[in-house]
């Protein structure tokens, strides 16, 4: 038998600083809307995560409070897991940890620290979480569910042995790009990246939740002229795989919400983050969605 479909979660991910009023604003805004977690991000320019996070707790009940996701890269594994399990006690046990390598060359620089390569970065990333399990599991009645994000195969793997969450940002970063440009993953690749991992992860006892990392949401009667800036972006990009990406979210609320149910059937895709910019347009799917 087919096994039932998980129900959707979904996260808004809260990107730009602000007065403690305007965050704790922001962060009740997206609890009112139905958002199951509150996300903030890892880079340069955008908030710190953990204090934010720990702001965001005293603001809200409800939602978990999530990373999305730590730049293992500018961290110390040690440190980092003081961070995560003083933050796990300071919010109430809400704290939902996603990790990734890095991606952005220009802020390891501003920051002074290595960027090293890939591999490089992933076996850190990997050293990273072994010590965190050791802090978490040190701490009695603390459970702090991890999401690890990529697409490369040992970042599939790491994800496979480790994740609870296992996080997919249909988008690689542009070959020579230190500023951290993306391109669009086509909607084949995304599945052949999905299937990777379930292989990878068909031993498991428990299955992960697979994450998708939603670029844009385009509440619209018109969806190919909806995407036609993008097409001015991405070389190459037509119009018809434009709409079949599926980190972008175009079209009537009705069709998105399809959407949105097709891509759990298709990808197992049952929680979704959106960024702050659409995290308004994107609501009424959530409430439609919600406990589905």
């Amino acid at each position: 038998m087919p096994r039932p479909a998980r129900p959707f979660r979904f996260g808004a991910s809260l990107l730009l600083p602000g007065p403690a009023s305007e965050w704790r604003a922001r962060c009740r805004r997206a609890g009112e809307l139905g958002y199951d977690v509150i996300l903030v991000p890892d880079h340069l320019g955008m908030v710190a995560p953990f204090p934010a996070l720990v702001a965001a707790a005293g603001a809200t009940e409800r939602p978990r409070l999530g990373t999305f996701v730590v730049n293992a890269s500018f961290w110390n594994p040690v440190l980092l897991a003081r961070e995560v399990t003083t933050t796990a006690a300071l919010t109430g046990g809400r704290l939902e940890l996603g990790l990734g390598t890095g991606y952005v060359q220009s802020e390891h620089e501003t920051a002074g620290l290595p960027y090293g390569s890939p591999g490089e970065r992933v076996t850190h990333l990997r050293r990273t979480v072994e010590e965190l399990k050791r802090a978490l599991d040190a701490e009695e009645d603390t459970h702090v569910p991890l999401m690890i994000g990529g697409n490369g195969e040992r970042m599939l793997q790491l994800a496979a042995e480790h994740a609870d969450i296992a996080a997919f940002a249909g988008a690689r970063l542009v070959p020579g790009s230190t500023t951290g440009k993306l391109a669009p993953v086509a909607a084949t690749e995304l599945a052949e990246r999905v299937a990777r991992y379930l292989e990878s992860a068909k031993g498991r006892a428990e299955k992960a939740e697979l994450n998708l990392l939603v670029q844009m949401v385009i509440v619209t009667e018109d969806r190919e002229e909806a995407v036609r800036p993008l097409l001015e972006r991405v070389p190459g990009l037509t119009t018809e795989q434009a709409l079949e990406l599926p980190i972008l979210l175009v079209g009537t609320l009705d069709e998105i919400t399809a959407q949105v149910l097709a891509q759990r059937e298709r990808y197992g895709f049952s929680y979704l983050t959106v960024l702050e910019p659409y995290m308004e347009a994107f609501a009424p799917v959530v409430a439609a969605l919600a406990g589905r």
